[in-house]
Order: C-alpha cells, then structure tokens, then sequence
C-alpha cells in the first residue's frame, strides 16, 4: 500500500486538473474479501475443468498451488467487482499477510484506470 500512497502523493504534487485519487477509489469501495488458499479453494468449487473438464476434484499439485494464492475481491458501491490477485513465484516465500496486501494492491491497480475512464466521460461532458 505504501508504493500506491507514494504515487498518488507524487501525481496530486504536480496535478493541476482533476484527478482519481487513491482516496476516491477507497471511497467508493463497498466491501472487500480476502480469500487465501482455504477459501479460495472453496470458492471455487473444488472442481477441476483440466484435462476434459470432467468436474473432479483438482489434482494433488493443482491443490497445493493454491495454497500460496492469494485474491482479494473487491465490491465497489455501483455493484462492480474487481478481483486482485498475488501468487509467489517459490511456495517457500509465500505469506499469507503480504499476499493478502499484494492482492489488494493488485485490485486498486485494476480499478484506478476505470475510475479514470469514469472520469474522462464527466468531464468530457
């Protein structure tokens, strides 16, 4: 969180028209779910669609990827959602609080050029 408050800091020093803050993006959020490695297996079904789809259980290595996945969804005030996601590249480096952070992370940077856009169109007029 600490590189995104930096930026906004940087880009609000210098902006002189209007522009999407980080505070605006935390305002229009209505809720947010963190989902680590049990949740996110269960959210998902626990059904594979690999190989044929045939709707089985993942296999053994399939489970314990996930269990270095994290994903943050996030529900904005207009119904939108937006899912941000972190996975470490070597499951010895995985924590579950920096996954959580990554991921949430992950989903300002996936709302801030759609609340952009958002804003484009109202001052286009």
């Amino acid at each position: 969180m600490d590189s995104l408050k930096v930026t906004d800091a940087a880009a609000g020093a210098v902006a002189v028209a209007p522009r999407v803050t980080l505070a605006d993006i935390e305002g229009a959020i209505s809720a947010r779910f963190d989902l680590g490695p049990n949740a996110l297996f269960t959210a998902l079904g626990a059904v594979s669609t690999e190989n044929g789809g045939d709707g089985s259980p993942p296999s053994y290595d399939v489970v314990q990827s996930l269990k270095c996945f994290s994903v943050c969804l996030l529900v904005m005030k207009n119904g939108f959602t937006v899912i941000g996601k972190s996975a470490p590249a070597s499951a010895e480096n995985f924590n579950a609080e920096l996954g959580r952070k990554f991921a949430y992370e992950d989903a300002i940077r996936e709302i801030w050029p759609l609340m952009g856009f958002s804003l484009r169109d109202r001052l286009a007029g």
